[in-house]
Formats: C-alpha cells, sequence, structure tokens
C-alpha cells in the first residue's frame, strides 16, 4: 500500500499545516507525535513541521497529509480497512501502522 489515494478516507478538515496540526490537537484525546518522514501506515510518510500530531479513537487513524498542489488536510482513516489489505498480504496490523 504505497498510495493514500488507494485507500478509503474522510477528509475533516482543510487548511494550513499548523492549523491541521491544532484541529488534532484540539478534537481528539489519543495523540502522539511525530517527525516528518516518519512512516505512519506502510507506503505512507508524514509530511510536515514538526511535531506532527497523529491521533488514534475509535479505530480510526487521524493524522495531516499534505499533498504536493493539493495542500493539508486532516485525513481520518479506518483501520478495518488496513486490515483487510493485511488479510491479503497476510501481514500483521502492526506491520501496517509504524507508529503505535
Amino acid at each position: 500500500m504505497a498510495c493514500i489515494d488507494k485507500l478509503n478516507y474522510e477528509i475533516l478538515y482543510k487548511g494550513g499545516f499548523k492549523d491541521c496540526a491544532k484541529y488534532i490537537e484540539k478534537n481528539f484525546k489519543n495523540v502522539v507525535y511525530k517527525n516528518a518522514g516518519e512512516e505512519i501506515i506502510k507506503g505512507i510518510f508524514l509530511i510536515g513541521i514538526p511535531p506532527i500530531p497523529v491521533a488514534y479513537e475509535d479505530n480510526y487513524l487521524i493524522f495531516p497529509y499534505t499533498k504536493p498542489c493539493y495542500g493539508t488536510v486532516v485525513l481520518k482513516i479506518n483501520l478495518d480497512e488496513i486490515k483487510e489489505e493485511e488479510k491479503k498480504e497476510k501481514k500483521s496490523l502492526l506491520d501496517k501502522i509504524k507508529f503505535w
């Protein structure tokens, strides 16, 4: 899984990177902070100004995602979808989620 476009995701917020980071910090309890360039899901790397907030809530992963030419958004991805991909590839969920 090397492309965010292959996943079903929900866009929760669109704005500048700092605004997206504040949105996550304000709206979610389970937040960890990562560095730019870290892989949080296999093939999905964080882009931004560290520390980058990444949240986990109700089987969802929430993080700011910057796509060149489109800007930054806060994405919400259902981890069940990653689990389905895991079944196909016969890898554990922990192999997919890189930060937890």
